[in-house]
């Protein structure tokens, strides 16, 4: 295989070394061949998470370099502590109604604002596990709060929130009840460790927590840090870019493999975003891939809503499609961290609290209730679960079990003629062809914030909507297909890009539908009264009694495999309102 000369570089290098990767540059060769190089020494290669462990240690085992032992951050933290001890681990994390009985939590508070708190709480314990200092008393939380209700609620109910964190991680440290990844991860880190290896390739640096970076940071085998400093996207998690963290030597891998010219640059275009703000230069991306085929298709959302609603809109569109997969859990997509459900906020919707089962969602009242617990959290999943809730309201389970139907599981991926993944699950992967979902961050809305009041609160968050969309467009070799919104003034497609025109939205049921992304289109049922009234003025026909003729033309369309929305679109209804009529006359099953 021939080299470029910036791979040369690294494999002739001494000491500790950065590696500035861009996306699809071929770092984990680079990374093994760096490795050959060194055959009788102890090299640890530590990896971002399971999935990449796993496929490193195929490459490293391939390549027969039995002196590489592969790891990620946790299975190392959980064999120096938990395989130690008495532990027993949690899945996943806390919830807040949880956090409240085992804390013993009272007030004149009522259930609902009890659990903020102990949103809060979890948050803070986590904020600290991820974090390098030694006490919850260093930290300051607050100042990762960006909502202005949320920041507010935190103020003054910071000391409460601290104690309880506090207490809360001292039960985990007492084994008093079950700990969690991240706090295993924290022990590790304040034991301070000597991993007794030559050489510590730590993979994707720009995502580290900093406990991990302070524990790769202390010992004395030669240090190599790879990532891609605009391919930063855990910052939610308190993750930090440690390549500008480091004083290392520094190295590029600035030319890509996976995709050609044309998609190099949309890719530089979209990271000079940074520079109406910033004048630092960009490392420009180079590519030089050339691929035809077609066979790995997927469509990759910024959010778990944008990939549902996308989903929903594929198997509505195409009624033909046998097989999809989900990477990740396709459970995940519809249940929030802390295990509310999007029936359980469908049932909320509709009053009917005695089908709801997650303690959460059903110490609240009504939407507005939820409404305010989201804000006074930040909590998006939740957030975007109640925006497909006032969507597609009662035509949710339906259209649930339609997806689940098709869904394969993981040995049969090969099958799925789509796959559907958020920019955080498809990290690290590459397909033929990607189609993106348009509730990424476009150059309208980034000039609107950098013009706004609360830029520099706002910057870090800028940043990182910034490098999703990088991640999302560098995921494809051979074809991207992308809304016109998202592309860069100026910029001219060629046959490697597609412009997905933006569909005419139609009126539904009681409200004229806004972009699904946006907070302001909060409505109640207290609400819907007015709404109806206005969009029955806007557009009569969405709201005329279906007639026979119209129920035999449906159904006539139905026969001629028309999509949904070209239904829709026909008799100027919602998707899910011709799904609803199909069942109704019996050509659908309930």
């Amino acid at each position: 295989m021939k080299w470029t000369k910036e791979q040369e570089g690294i494999f002739n290098s001494t000491g500790n070394i950065l590696i500035n990767a861009v996306a699809g540059s071929g770092k984990t060769t680079t990374l093994i061949e760096y490795a050959k190089g060194r055959p009788g020494a102890r090299i640890l290669y530590i990896a971002f998470n399971k999935s990449v462990k796993i496929e490193a240690e195929f490459k490293f085992s391939t390549n027969n370099l039995r002196n590489v032992t592969i790891e990620t951050a946790h299975s190392l933290a959980f064999k120096h502590i938990v395989m130690q001890s008495n532990y027993k681990i949690k899945q996943g994390d806390y919830k807040p109604y949880e956090l409240v009985a085992l804390l013993g939590m009272t007030g004149s508070l009522v259930n609902h604002e009890l659990y903020i708190i102990a949103n809060h709480i979890q948050k803070l314990a986590s904020y600290f596990c991820n974090s390098a200092v030694a006490k919850v008393q260093e930290l300051d939380y607050l100042s990762t709060i960006i909502d202005t209700k949320a920041k507010a609620f935190v103020k003054l109910n910071y000391k409460y929130i601290e104690r309880y964190a506090r207490e809360f991680l001292a039960k985990m440290n007492n084994a008093e009840i079950e700990i969690t990844h991240d706090f295993y991860l924290k022990k590790f880190q304040l034991s301070n460790p000597i991993l007794t290896y030559d050489y510590i390739l730590f993979d994707e640096g720009q995502d580290a927590s900093p406990a991990m970076l302070e524990v790769f940071m202390n010992q004395k085998a030669t240090k190599v840090i790879v990532g891609d400093t605009h391919q930063q996207i855990y910052s939610w998690r308190y993750a930090i870019n440690s390549l500008e963290q480091v004083k290392f030597q520094s190295f590029d891998l600035s030319t890509s493999f996976r995709f050609g010219p044309k998609l190099a640059t949309l890719s530089n275009l979209v990271l000079h975003y940074k520079t109406k703000w910033n004048a630092t230069p960009i490392n420009e991306v180079k590519g030089i891939g050339h691929f035809t085929e077609s066979k790995t298709k997927a469509i990759i959302g910024r959010t778990n809503l944008g990939l549902l609603v996308k989903a929903i809109n594929f198997i509505t569109d195409n009624r033909n499609v046998k097989h999809i997969y989900f990477e990740g859990n396709f459970s995940s997509y519809t249940y929030a961290d802390e295990g509310a459900s999007l029936y359980d906020i469908l049932n909320l919707y509709n009053k009917k609290h005695f089908l709801i089962r997650d303690e959460l969602i059903k110490s609240m009242n009504s939407i507005i209730e939820l409404d305010d617990y989201i804000e006074k959290t930040e909590d998006k999943q939740l957030q975007m679960m109640l925006e497909i809730v006032k969507e597609y309201d009662n035509q949710i389970p339906f259209l649930i079990k339609k997806i689940k139907d098709l869904h394969v599981d993981d040995a049969n991926k090969h099958k799925a003629e789509i796959i559907f993944s958020t920019v955080h699950r498809c990290k690290g992967m590459e397909y033929d062809v990607v189609e993106l979902a348009n509730d990424f961050i476009n150059e309208e809305k980034i000039e609107k914030t950098v013009k706004s009041e609360d830029f520099k609160i706002l910057q870090n968050k800028l940043v990182e909507e910034i490098n999703l969309l990088y991640v999302a467009i560098t995921r494809s070799k051979s074809l991207l297909k992308i809304p016109e919104e998202l592309i860069p003034k100026g910029f001219q497609v060629d046959t490697t890009i597609q412009l997905i025109s933006k569909p005419k939205l139609p009126v539904k049921n009681d409200i004229v539908l806004t972009d699904y992304s946006s907070r302001n289109n909060k409505h109640s049922h207290y609400q819907k009264e007015s709404n109806y009234i206005k969009a029955k003025e806007k557009n009569p026909s969405a709201y005329q009694p279906w007639s026979w003729e119209m129920d035999r033309e449906l159904e006539g369309m139905f026969d001629n495999g028309k999509s949904y929305q070209e239904m829709a679109i026909h008799f100027e209804r919602t998707k899910g309102a011709i799904i609803a009529r199909l069942k109704r006359i019996g050509i659908l099953e309930s």
